[in-house]
Formats: structure tokens, sequence, C-alpha cells
């Protein structure tokens, strides 16, 4: 689903299952590993990258061997929509790359199948991978069990997108900063007339419902133990359903978000992550000074959550040093504000982000302030199950005016069905 359609919410990956092959120094075949491999005298690394990112990579990667002239570079690229199974076989036949972009979601499948190196033991030599030079959360994402098993590459988190004229007309000089404020706002902007909401929701966005939770107190999941008929679950799901009650969300309005945040806002809050900054700058050009971003309405917190991928080598790389190294590059600073540019992918590392494109721009600035309150979805195998039971569960309640405490109830005890298999 594209990223400027109506699930505003959806993450960047979505758009990319159409990208072809690229490579840097040669032509790739198929998904085979040359790895352990030379080419005039030079040491060949195969990078898998998936999606959107492996276009650009190429560049970057020729960056790279400008440093380290000793190492050829092939870059791979895969769709989203593949790459799950050829990372598969390539963990069955213990043939692949050497290295691997990585979902964030992705790390506990393929580390419980010691298919990803453990880099707990290179921060020495390679001290650019040491955890001290990101953001906590999203080193959260690179740990399983007692392994690091990947380093952080770019992040994405969310935070409000919101229409500053109409809120200041509607009372809101500044973005709403609380749960009360932010549905009274919206209920003050759906006053507006018919056609008009106060924000949209996307209820595809599995992560959402969890993020409030949080924001309430949750503690989502504890080993085999779920919360989620607890009342920090369930008030945040009241909360969010509420929002579709009172009408200031529309249900399938079908909607472009672009089309429908310009002109008169038909909808003039959403939460969203950076990639949209770009897609209103270019599609709405005549918003400026009328739109802005903010962090998150707080309850008890504003967590958000966070996505994006990490970078990992694969365990049984020919070319160990080789691919330490290029993971090393890829996480310095300047190489990242350098990804940035490129890509509009916002840095993992916390270095890069004292770059003044990020401190100057008035959007990506608050992405980073957003960071510091920013944890993943719970980094366990199972969770993507669980998610889209609760999504189903959901429909039910905002659609079909479900009991939220009896849904939560049966939501719970499946989730907890599914985390001790």
């Amino acid at each position: 689903m594209s990223k400027n359609k109506f699930n505003v919410f959806s993450k960047k990956f979505a758009a990319a299952a159409m990208v072809g092959t690229l490579v840097v120094s040669g032509a790739l075949a198929g998904c085979s590993s040359d790895s352990g491999s030379e080419k005039d005298g030079k040491k060949v690394i195969n990078v898998w990258g998936m999606g959107e990112e492996a276009k650009t990579l190429p560049k970057i990667a020729e960056e790279f061997e400008k440093e380290n002239p000793e190492i050829d570079v092939k870059v791979q690229a895969i769709p989203w929509d593949q790459a799950h199974d050829k990372l598969l076989t390539a963990v069955a036949s213990k043939k692949g790359p050497d290295v691997v972009q990585m979902g964030t979601t992705w790390i506990p499948e393929f580390a419980s199948a010691n298919a990803l190196m453990d880099l707990s033991d290179q921060t020495e030599k390679y001290p650019e991978l040491a955890a001290e030079n990101f953001y906590d959360g999203s080193i959260e994402t690179t740990k399983y069990e007692d392994k690091v098993v990947g380093v952080p590459w770019y992040v994405d988190t969310r935070v409000l997108f919101y229409r500053t004229d109409l809120l200041e007309e509607a009372g809101y000089k500044e973005a709403p900063k609380t749960w009360d404020e932010l549905r009274d706002a919206a209920k003050k902007l759906n006053d507006r007339g018919d056609d008009k909401y106060g924000i949209s929701i996307d209820t595809n966005e599995q992560s959402l419902s969890f993020m409030l939770a949080r924001q309430n107190g949750s503690k989502l999941i504890e080993g085999n133990e779920a919360y989620f008929n607890e009342p920090e679950f369930v008030e945040a799901v009241e909360y969010l359903n509420g929002f579709f009650k009172d009408g200031s969300a529309p249900v399938d309005l079908g909607l472009d978000i672009v089309q429908a945040f310009k002109g008169d806002g038909i909808l003039p809050m959403f939460i969203s992550g950076p990639w949209m900054v770009k897609i209103i700058n270019d599609q709405a050009p005549e918003l400026e000074g009328k739109w802005a971003t903010a962090v998150l309405p707080a309850k008890e917190t504003n967590t958000s959550t966070l996505g994006g991928s990490n970078l990992s080598v694969f365990e049984h790389t020919k070319n160990k040093e080789e691919a330490l190294k290029f993971l090393a590059y890829m996480s310095k600073p300047e190489t990242q504000v350098k990804w940035l540019e490129m890509t509009n992918s916002l840095p993992a590392n916390k270095e890069a982000w004292n770059n003044e494109q990020l401190q100057e721009n008035q959007y990506y600035k608050v992405f980073g302030e957003q960071l510091d309150n920013a944890q993943p979805m719970p980094v366990i195998k199972p969770f993507e199950k669980i998610a889209q039971d609760f999504l189903t569960r959901f429909e039910k309640i905002y659609r079909g005016g479900a009991d939220i405490q009896e849904e939560m109830d049966a939501f719970d005890q499946e989730a907890e069905k599914i985390l001790s298999k």
C-alpha cells in the first residue's frame, strides 16, 4: 500500500514490492552468495538490501570501497515481499549474503535459527558498533537472548502531524500535549461541519493500540504472560475507539491523506512517520507555514513506537572482517548523515542528530525529540501473529460495537496460548 494513501500509519517498507535487482561492481544472478571469492585481488562481499533502500545502497557502497580499496561490494536488492523466503533458503543452505538488512521484527526469528553473527565481542575492534552510539530503543531491536546480532542502521518513529492554522482556529495555538487535549481538539475540529473530521486513525496499523497502551502504563507482555485484558490496555483501546464513536475519526473514508490534509483540512491531524514530511512538502507546497509535527500527546508517558532496519552479518560468512568493516562504516555518524541526504531515512546514531540539517529542520527535529522516548514492539517471534489477532478483534469493536472488555479477555487468552507454544 502506498505511503501517501489514507493508511497513513503504514510502514515505509510497504511501498517497496516491485524493486528490481541492483549491483555494485558487477551483475548478479539469483540469490547465491559469492562469499569467500576474490575479484582482481579484492575480497568480494555480498550485501542484501531490501526494497527501496537497495536503490541507493550502491552509491554508499562505492564510498565504502574508496576507503577500503581491498574490498569489492556487491549489492543485491530483494523486494520485501520476497526477502523472508530468500533468507530462509539462505539459512537452510548456509549460503547467503555476508551482510544482510534486517527488518527489526525479523531479528528474533533469524537469531533463534543461529543465522546472525553475535557482535557482542566486536566493539573493541570496531567501536562504531558500540551500543552507546545509538538510541536505546534501536539497540533493543538488535538483541536476542544474551546476544547482539545486529547494528541499528536507520530508525523511524511516529509523531503527530497537524494543521497549525486549523488548530489555532479551534483554540489550540500549540499541538495537543495530553490524551485529553487530543480528544478535545479532534472533537472541536469535527464540529466544523459536515464532511469535516478531527483526526485520521489507520485501523490497519498494528502498533497503534499497543503504543497507546504503553503510554497508559501497560506492560503488554512479560515472558509467557500477556496483560491485554488489564485496565491499562483496555483503557487504551477504549480511548482509541472513542474517536470513532464520537465521529471525530472516519471509518472507511478512502481519501488520499495529503489531499484530505490540505485545502479545508478534512483530516487535519494524523500520526505517522518521517516519510510523510517529504510527501507533504512535495505534494502540498501551498501548506508551507500551515502545518507542523509534534511529539505525541501523553498519558503517563508519550512513548512512541520505534521501527527501522538493522544490519547484520550472516553467521556463515567467509568474509567476517570485511563484513564487520562494512557495518562499522555504515554506523559512522557522517555515513548516516549521507544516508539521510540520499534517502530521507533518519539516523540511528545519536551523534548524527547534531548535524545542522536535522537540527534546523523544524519537522525532522521533532522526530529526534520523540526518539528519546520510543520503543520497538516486543522483540519476540510470535508478536506478528498476536498483533494480527488484535486487529481482527479491534475491527469487531470499532465497526461492530463489540464489548471491549470481552474482546480483550478473549484476546489475552489467545495471546497466552500463542506465547506458550
